[in-house]
């Protein structure tokens, strides 16, 4: 899950950008977030994106490849875990992508 995270966030990042990997943890929750300074991403595209077969309108910085796939995985994961996924537009561009492990949700 965290590999297609960081994976989309280079792909979807501009040149000279940044990619920011960070993690909380608390008992019983623990949360990794990964963000990127990528294009401006809509927030009403944002729902969008985790669905199969989607990928943003955006030019990528790198990889020709995929199918457009990755954050439907990373929202299967999350789902098969009982985690939570919260993606927001980055201040700087971009996205913002935090799944949140929580035990008391199972």
């Amino acid at each position: 899950m965290v590999a297609n995270l960081v994976d989309n966030a280079l792909r979807y990042n501009t040149i000279g950008g940044r990619i920011e990997v960070s993690t909380i943890s608390a008992p019983g929750r623990a949360t990794v977030t990964v963000s990127n300074t990528g294009p401006t991403v809509a927030p009403e595209e944002i729902e969008r994106l985790f669905r199969p077969f989607q990928r943003s309108g955006h030019e990528r910085v790198s990889h020709a490849d995929g199918h457009g796939f990755g954050l439907a995985i990373v929202q299967a994961i999350a789902n098969a875990h009982h985690a939570k996924i919260t993606a927001r537009p980055g201040a700087e561009g971009g996205l913002d992508i935090g799944v949140t492990f929580d035990s008391s949700d199972r």
